[in-house]
């Protein structure tokens, strides 16, 4: 989720900045990527596109909205960052969006509560245009789903907290 920039952090933001966001938002059209994110001197910008979902997909699995073109969004919560480092976290090993089942409409692959054993698949996370199976490191119970069907993830996000 993205905050709104307080004062401070507006002040910070130069035209140079501006400049930067519209080199990003110009590469994305240029190379068919759908969002790029870039940290440099203490400033942290992402660029995504608007993705537009098929319109075969039932609504309760379409995708979230996503950031308009040039948008630019603040650093990932504490409280992600404090779930990543959740001994049970199993986080995003690519960058790339997050879906629960194999198929829309299908049985999620797992939900909370479920049991899974080291190598089931607990998710599928798609990244140019390939399906990507996350399989389970360990063994145990699932007590928390941290991504929603359909959203963006970054590379080293928690997705799941297994016990």
């Amino acid at each position: 989720m993205a905050r709104q920039p307080d004062d401070k952090a507006a002040a910070k933001f130069s035209s140079e900045d501006s400049a930067l966001v519209r080199e990003l938002a110009l590469l994305l059209d240029e190379t068919s990527l759908t969002e790029i994110e870039i940290e440099r001197a203490g400033l942290r910008l992402r660029v995504a596109r608007n993705i537009s979902v098929a319109a075969t997909m039932p609504m309760q699995m379409a995708a979230p909205a996503v950031l308009p073109a040039a948008a630019v969004a603040a650093a990932p919560a504490a409280a992600a960052a404090d779930l990543s480092k959740h001994p049970g976290a199993v986080t995003s090993p690519m960058v790339g969006t997050a879906y629960w089942a194999p198929e829309p409409g299908a049985k999620p692959f797992i939900e909370v509560g479920s049991k899974v054993s080291v190598g089931q698949t607990l998710l599928i996370i798609e990244a140019m245009k390939t399906m990507n199976q996350i399989p389970s490191p360990r063994a145990g119970t699932v007590t928390q789903i941290l991504v929603e069907d359909g959203q963006p993830v970054e590379y080293g996000e928690p997705l799941v907290i297994i016990e």
